[in-house]
């Protein structure tokens, strides 16, 4: 089968940081990228997982705060009713 080129638009500094990746692991980016389509191909999906970004610091605040109440139930708030429960939520907006 004839080889054809392609061309991926990228970073420079991420191109750079690639380059460097490849060499170590003894591989051209041309190699690797042929690593990464056969694979894909042949399993018909990404090879690898994609998931979002990291937790932004409010988030990461929120998850410190949940573990620390589930470690120490006496920490949280406990309601009687739901309707005591949704005044004091809204209370707070």
């Amino acid at each position: 089968m004839a080889n054809v080129n392609v061309n991926i638009r990228m970073d420079s500094g991420l191109k750079h940081q690639f380059e460097k990746f490849c060499e170590d692991m003894g591989l051209t980016m041309s190699a690797a990228f042929n690593i990464f389509a056969k694979k894909a191909v042949r399993e018909y999906r990404i090879p690898f997982e994609i998931s979002g970004e990291n937790p932004n610091p409010e988030t990461k605040e929120a998850i410190r705060e949940g573990k620390k109440m589930k470690a120490d139930p006496s920490l949280e708030k406990t309601y009687t009713d739901a309707d005591q429960m949704t005044e004091d939520l809204l209370s707070d907006v």
